[in-house]
């Protein structure tokens, strides 16, 4: 299990902006606004933000809860300007419940939301 995950950036500016948009639906906030930046939920912190030259060829995902949420993070994404790779759908070929969409950082990191759940 990850406890948190550390992203480095030449966009930090860009990149608070994206992920406190497109995270906001899954109850995240920037909990820590310093050289490094961190987000979470409640009370935990998993996602830091801190200058340096950006990872290539990145996916990570997000859990959410619902497919709703899916479909709202990835609209405050698409709404606020920011890159869309894929739309929100199901991936049968991976399996019955995967429900998914899919947003590039600016960083050009693929960041995916998805929730395994049945509706």
């Amino acid at each position: 299990m990850i406890d948190h995950l550390e992203l480095r950036t030449l966009k930090m500016e860009a990149s608070v902006r994206f992920y406190e948009e497109v995270l906001a639906p899954l109850g995240y906030s920037l909990k820590m606004n310093g050289p490094t930046k961190g987000f979470g939920a409640g009370q935990a912190m998993d996602l830091f933000l801190i200058e340096g030259e950006p990872s290539a060829n990145v996916h990570f995902a997000f859990a959410a809860p619902t497919r709703a949420v899916v479909d709202a993070g990835w609209k405050a994404g698409a709404t606020g300007g920011h890159v869309t790779d894929l739309e929100p759908a199901l991936a049968p070929h991976i399996h019955p419940n995967y429900y998914a969409g899919y947003l590039r950082d600016p960083d050009n990191r693929l960041v995916e939301l998805v929730c395994q759940l049945p509706e």
